[in-house]
């Protein structure tokens, strides 16, 4: 995933940080763990969308820094500005092309210039008023400029609501939505909303990437449901025992379940 989001849904601004704290040892780790799994997608749609030399990019949410370090060395972009509330993730970036810019994005006084790409993914999911950050980010765009929204959704399997797995996860999404306000429901909606920002060659895809024992991404949703235990448990939909078993289950080769998918969606302005 791309990094925590620049602003956050709860009370005091801080998207969460009693469940994912900037400076625990394994949260660099957490984050690249799903960068792995979603990154060759993102990289590919931006390089298909034709991000090219001389532009200016804006890589919203940028965490470890992996798709702001793709920008600087594949695309040879004349700027990237890395924007999020916590940039201490970003590292030992030196480019003389890059800005990195601490910020919430949720303050409306931002003016951070306008730019020839802007990419938001697992951000805004998170985020309050995200209709109105939309189009904030739509205005931030100059004449054939592109917009680029990923978010996540859910594709359960509806034959099979009662496994450890499912009931984790939806403990999971209960418990993100009650304390940091996450919220994945609108998302499908993203290519509607670009289209009302006046957007054009707008489209979407979904991107479900294969949940395997032992892969990045299995090992990104271990860590994030150990270190949510008290949240996930305080739902009342799950004990330490059915997480525990979802944990073997999703280590083990019986595992066949189709996980949270990354819903994509990109708009040019004209």
């Amino acid at each position: 995933m791309t990094g925590r989001p620049p602003g956050g849904a709860s009370g005091d601004g801080r998207y969460g940080e009693a469940l994912f704290e900037p400076g625990h040892p394994q949260e660099a780790e957490r984050i690249d763990a799903g960068a792995l799994a979603y990154d060759p997608v993102t990289t590919g749609r931006l390089r298909a969308l034709g991000v090219g030399p001389g532009s200016r990019c804006l890589d919203v949410g940028a965490g470890t820094g992996t798709v702001t370090r793709w920008l600087l060395e594949e695309t040879g972009a004349a700027e990237v500005v890395a924007l999020d509330r916590d940039t201490s993730g970003l590292g030992p970036l030196t480019d003389p092309r890059l800005r990195v810019l601490t910020a919430d994005l949720t303050d409306e006084s931002l003016r951070p210039g306008t730019f020839d790409l802007i990419h938001a993914r697992f951000v805004l999911m998170h985020l309050p008023g995200r209709r109105g950050i939309i189009s904030r980010l739509a205005a931030w765009l100059n004449p054939g400029g592109r917009l680029v929204l990923a978010d996540a959704v859910e594709v359960p399997d509806p034959l099979d609501t009662s496994s450890a797995y499912r009931r984790v996860m939806d403990a999971m999404w209960q418990a993100l939505r009650s304390t940091i306000g996450t919220d994945t429901s609108s998302v499908p909606a993203y290519p509607r909303f670009l289209r009302e920002e006046g957007l054009c060659d707008v489209a979407a895809e979904l991107y479900c990437p294969p949940l395997v024992a032992g892969s990045p991404l299995s090992l990104f949703w271990s860590e994030t449901w150990n270190r949510m235990r008290p949240e996930l448990e305080g739902t009342g939909r799950v004990d330490g025992a059915v997480i525990d078993e979802a944990q073997a289950y999703l280590a083990s080769p019986r595992f066949a379940e189709l996980g949270p998918g990354m819903v994509m969606a990109w708009g040019r302005r004209p």
